[in-house]
């Protein structure tokens, strides 16, 4: 007997789909394993419960300041007195229609792709349009290492609205 094509949509989706959607991620390893059904989705509730406990305990340690220079007065104070190295995060044509200072353009996408370009040993800190791409950019920064890293929450927007 042949299975109409829409049913084996409809069962390749629950069996795809639904177990991902509830968070049962399968690997080869899994498969091979001898455990019992039971059993497997006891180790993945496991993994599950220690991912949930190590993204906790990262955000525990986020300081109560995130990591910002939140006013524009601010950063233009820092960028009298040291030797800050601006990081814009926005598209090309962004940077391209303004930006502010020395700014470098390293788009938020190709971050990990230019981390040398990055210094570990100066101040950096990192905008974009509205602070949403620099929160992730400096986030991630943090995660490989940085600790020089700070946002620009206002951005360019806050910048312009400041001139």
């Amino acid at each position: 007997m042949k299975i109409p094509r829409f049913l084996t949509i409809v069962l390749l989706s629950f069996c795809v789909f639904i177990p991902a959607f509830f968070g049962v991620n399968y690997n080869a390893s899994a498969l091979a394993s001898p455990l019992s059904p039971m059993q497997k989705i006891a180790v993945v509730s496991t993994t599950t419960a220690e991912l949930k406990t190590t993204v906790d305990n990262f955000l525990k340690s986020i300081p109560g300041d995130y990591y910002t220079v939140g006013k524009v007065a601010q950063l233009k104070q820092l960028l009298k007195q040291e030797d800050v190295f601006l990081v814009d995060v926005r598209q090309p044509s962004e940077y391209a229609s303004g930006h502010i200072g020395d700014a470098i353009n390293i788009p938020l996408r190709t971050l990990v792709q230019n981390l040398d370009k990055i210094p570990k040993k100066q101040p950096v800190v990192i905008y974009c349009s509205s602070g949403y791409r620099s929160a992730m950019a400096v986030m991630s920064l943090h995660l490989l290492g940085y600790d020089n890293v700070r946002g620009f929450p206002p951005s360019m927007n806050g910048w312009n609205a400041a001139s």
